[in-house]
């Protein structure tokens, strides 16, 4: 069985990011990012896929309502653009993937996950992107592991 996770780096006040960029830099994230999505396809928005640009090793399903919206690309980047969640899970269907933001992606995508893989990050930043609630009625916490300057934590969905 394939899983659909949303993985993020997560403030204490929810904040995701502001101005469509991350608020703070830990590499050991970026390293733990890198790792767990590195094989498996991705799926993002536009402003995301913008601000990170294509990745190499994973291939980038960009969601956008633009109709017009080309993708800027060098040889060799692996990216479908596509304009709604439902062509994304699509695109994916039978694989392992990743829903990796923004904030309106992780939303939309939430009925549709199976687990969240959150980096639990110690600060209260200023920003105008939010994580999802994560309601315990429907996701129960599997693992916590700490690591210097954040702690993963990993919740699967609750059986309804």
């Amino acid at each position: 069985m394939s899983h659909l996770t949303s993985i993020a780096a997560v403030a204490r006040n929810g904040v995701i990011g502001a101005d469509g960029d991350m608020v703070w830099n830990i590499p050991e994230d970026f390293k733990h990012f890198k790792r767990t999505t590195m094989g498996h396809p991705m799926i993002m928005g536009r402003t995301t896929f913008e601000g990170m640009g294509a990745l190499p090793g994973r291939r980038s399903i960009v969601v956008t309502r633009s109709p017009e919206y080309v993708p800027n690309l060098t040889k060799g980047d692996d990216v479908v653009v596509v304009h709604s969640l439902d062509e994304a899970l699509e695109e994916v269907a039978g694989e392992d993937a990743f829903v990796v933001g923004g904030a309106q992606i992780y939303e939309a995508a939430m009925d549709e996950v199976t687990h969240l893989l959150i980096s639990e990050i110690p600060l209260e930043p200023e920003g105008d992107a939010h994580f999802p609630t994560i309601d315990p009625k429907h996701w129960r916490e599997s693992d916590r592991d700490p690591r210097d300057g954040f702690t993963v934590v990993t919740y699967e969905r609750r059986e309804a």
